[in-house]
């Protein structure tokens, strides 16, 4: 089957280069392109494509308008062409949250060797987007919080009591997504409470991105939220965000838990990846590790918490019903390296249930 996309950007030639790339792929075909989104609400009633790629500065309606009354009225898988600068961030990351599936940066056309690499990636994501399971606009939408670390709204009635100093005491939690994952980590860390182990997060995101991304759950969330620098110690309420240009591992140096950042080679086509940091918590963390693998494209991860699970650690993976793509956690579960699943709102309350179960145990 022919996936069919219709292109929505108001430059010439930023839609004649997305569909020579998109057109190469024997599975996908530009059925359309539109050059704003008066044109794009006409040519979707006629075409019905499965997938619209959106740009987000657009002439008459820009692309948050259009996404908002497309997701209401006729919902689409929508990938945003989102730009590199910070207000770009910014408006991606409403995007992502009024349903938009995922996001791509522009291709630089002037790069040689970004194009192909690019190609295959904005393939990737047509196909993962043509998978995805729709959200409810707004579903789990916050507007960002005007103070820091004050509850959310969404999940303040939910969030679990804090955890003491000795539930605390060795333990981490380590949390792998991709397609899907912005929303899903954000539901899960604003129903933790600030007393927590500290946490470790890969997200498949440009780099360019990471950093806006930490700023914005930090002010949504009781924990610390920030992208993790090479070197850096590993804190109680905190929670570090590998940055997207390197793999983020966590070490033990002189008894205490610390970041570290490689730019090896990607793994499983990523850095950072999931399996990296799950396999340095298998190495380093042990038994005194949560794993949590979210919503995601693909298998990045299942190998690493499968590692995890034999060094002891309990792995907790999210429901197929609340996934927006049933990749990742689908690959870990049907290895054997998930102890337990469950829907995206339940996920949070889970974790600190077993943290503190583990602390009676070990108690």
């Amino acid at each position: 089957m022919t996936i069919r996309v219709l292109i929505v950007d108001d430059s010439a030639v930023m839609r004649s280069v997305l569909s020579e790339l998109i057109n190469q792929a024997p599975d996908i075909e530009v059925v359309g392109t539109a050059t704003d989104p008066i044109v794009a609400r006409e040519m979707i009633k006629q075409l019905n494509p499965d997938v619209v790629t959106l740009d987000i500065e657009m002439p008459r309606m820009d692309g948050l308008e259009f996404l908002d009354k497309l997701m209401r009225l006729r919902p689409t898988p929508v990938i945003m062409i989102s730009t590199l600068t910070e207000r770009g961030s910014d408006v991606t990351f409403r995007a992502l949250e009024l349903g938009a599936v995922d996001f791509i940066t522009k291709p630089k056309l002037n790069s040689a060797q970004g194009i192909r690499p690019y190609a295959d990636e904005i393939c990737d994501k047509i196909r993962a987007a043509h998978q995805a399971r729709l959200r409810s606009p707004g579903k789990f939408a916050q507007p960002a919080a005007t103070a820091s670390h004050a509850p959310s709204a969404a999940g303040a009635s939910a969030t679990p009591a804090p955890l003491d100093a000795n539930t605390m005491r060795d333990r981490l939690v380590l949390i792998g997504a991709s397609t899907g994952g912005t929303e899903a980590i954000k539901e899960v860390l604003t129903r933790f409470p600030e007393q927590m182990p500290g946490i470790l997060i890969v997200q498949h995101m440009p780099e360019m991105f990471t950093g806006s991304f930490a700023k914005r759950l930090d002010g949504l969330c009781k924990v610390r939220v920030k992208e993790a620098e090479d070197g850096e110690k590993i804190l109680p309420g905190h929670a570090y965000l590998a940055p997207g240009h390197s793999h983020l591992l966590v070490k033990r140096t002189g008894g205490l838990y610390c970041c570290e950042l490689s730019k090896a080679e990607p793994v499983n086509r990523h850095r950072p990846s999931v399996d990296v940091l799950f396999h340095s918590a298998a190495r380093h963390v042990g038994a005194n590790g949560v794993g949590v693998i979210l919503t995601g494209m693909g298998k990045d991860g299942a190998q690493g918490m499968l590692a995890m699970k034999k060094a002891g650690c309990w792995n907790i993976g999210q429901d197929q019903d609340s996934c927006v793509v049933y990749g990742m956690p689908r690959e870990a579960a049907q290895i054997g390296a998930v102890d337990e699943v469950s829907p995206l709102n339940e996920v949070a309350q889970r974790v600190v249930a077993r943290l503190r179960q583990s602390a009676r145990r070990a108690g």
